[in-house]
């Protein structure tokens, strides 16, 4: 058997000082909310003034959630790294209702594989994933994640930590400039 060399690229953006690291699942819809004003900050903030890293928290009741996971994280390990991982997020974020059960019990996903959702996710992201998938090895990159946010107390999505330290008064449905403003105290 031959042993696949590779690497997860870190989900990371800007290269500023303050910390904001950002745990989500990929197909909550408060999460989803959170995904999408991550570009928005960094514009505000500054590349310059803010790190963003986001953290993958998947939630069992999301009954896909580690699979989607597993490929997002599949993602970062192909030529373009981060930028893949961001282009399966954005695609599920986009299509979430395809990748969730209808109040997390039933529903037409019931009947969907694991190789059906991953097909789904390569076609909307354009992302080839299925081989990076199958890295037998990849679950040392999806504990680091889980093993992080338990380390923190986090268990939730999406949660919110500045300069390590967890922020429960931030949500998802706070405004941008308000996320700007704590990270920059102004």
């Amino acid at each position: 058997m031959t042993h696949i060399q590779w690497r997860a690229d870190p989900l990371v953006w800007g290269h500023g000082p303050r910390l904001f690291e950002v745990f989500l699942e990929p197909t909550c819809p408060y999460s989803v909310r959170a995904f999408g004003k991550l570009d928005d900050l960094l514009r505000q903030a500054g590349e310059d003034r803010i790190t963003i890293k986001i953290r993958l928290q998947s939630q069992p009741w999301h009954m896909y959630s580690g699979v989607i996971v597993r490929c997002i994280l599949a993602a970062s390990t192909l030529p373009g790294g981060k930028q893949a991982a961001r282009a399966v997020m954005a695609a599920v974020a986009e299509h979430r209702e395809e990748f969730e059960f209808e109040r997390h019990c039933r529903g037409p996903n019931l009947d969907a594989t694991p190789s059906d959702i991953i097909a789904r996710i390569e076609g909307y992201s354009g992302v080839k994933l299925a081989e990076a998938f199958a890295i037998s090895d990849l679950d040392r990159e999806i504990k680091w994640h889980c093993k992080y946010a338990r380390q923190n107390g986090i268990h939730v999505s999406p949660t919110f930590m500045i300069d390590g330290l967890v922020q429960p008064d931030i949500g998802s449905g706070d405004a941008v400039a308000d996320w700007a403003s704590r990270l920059l105290n102004i």
